[in-house]
């Protein structure tokens, strides 16, 4: 079911809805994902407190605005909700070891990977938990696996 633009009219949806990027009438979940791709790349340059601040931020927003935005859309994680995405390219940033544009593609290369597929456990996370915490916690732990790959990369790829 696609969503009307005027969606974007009440703040919640807004928010949810990626600041409009969540209406794109195809993968409306990349799109979100290429919001977060400035705040992750402008955050790099911040000291660790501030980052983590405002991943962890960005978490407990996510949990409230997209569980109330499922809501009153009556539809659990509807698509064109994706401010979850938006939350889990920030943590997956993380763990990026250097500002460069090879490590930024890489981490949301890898994080949509993980995000699409969803390998276990992250599918049952997905289809069991309801509500906020439910639609956010497949996306971090995406973004867990998407960290994890950016580590072990860092091994094999140190010069880049």
């Amino acid at each position: 079911m696609r969503l009307p633009a005027r969606t974007l009219l009440d703040p919640v949806h807004f928010v949810a809805l990626g600041f409009g990027a969540g209406l794109a009438p195809r993968a409306p979940g990349t799109f979100g994902t290429l919001v977060a791709v400035l705040p992750a790349w402008w955050c790099f340059a911040l000291p660790w407190p501030w980052r983590i601040g405002i991943v962890a931020a960005a978490v407990v927003i996510g949990i409230w605005v997209c569980g109330e935005s499922a809501r009153r859309l009556g539809v659990h994680d509807h698509p064109s909700i994706v401010f979850d995405e938006i939350a889990g390219l920030l943590l997956a940033a993380l763990a990026m070891p250097q500002k460069t544009l090879f490590w930024l593609a890489l981490t949301f290369v890898l994080f949509r990977i993980f995000d699409v597929w969803k390998p276990w456990p992250i599918r049952d996370v997905d289809h069991r938990l309801g509500g906020g915490a439910g639609i956010m916690l497949d996306d971090l732990m995406a973004a867990a696996y998407a960290a994890a790959c950016l580590m072990v990369s860092r091994a094999f790829l140190p010069n880049a």
